[in-house]
């Protein structure tokens, strides 16, 4: 068993002090961002929790962790028909 094995079993056990931390982290990211990027954060925080709770699945709206991000149109692009 690994390093990132045994950090899991752990932040498994301790799921609801993890998901404080996991949650703060993110109000942190939003504050500072301005809520900007809050759909995101809010993802990457249900992916995160999904890691660790043992039989979680994580939402279906949250790509894999090795998805290539994705892309926005140029601000000056006409819109799709």
């Amino acid at each position: 068993m690994g390093i990132f094995d045994k950090a899991k079993d752990l932040a498994g056990q301790h799921s609801d002090q993890v998901d404080g931390l996991v949650d703060k982290g993110g109000d942190m990211v939003d504050e500072r961002t301005g809520g900007k990027f809050a759909g995101q954060v809010d993802q990457g925080q249900d992916f995160v929790k999904g890691q660790y709770r043992e039989g979680e699945v994580p939402p279906a709206d949250v790509p894999p962790a090795d998805a290539p991000p994705a892309e926005a149109p140029p601000a000056d692009a006409p819109p799709a028909p």
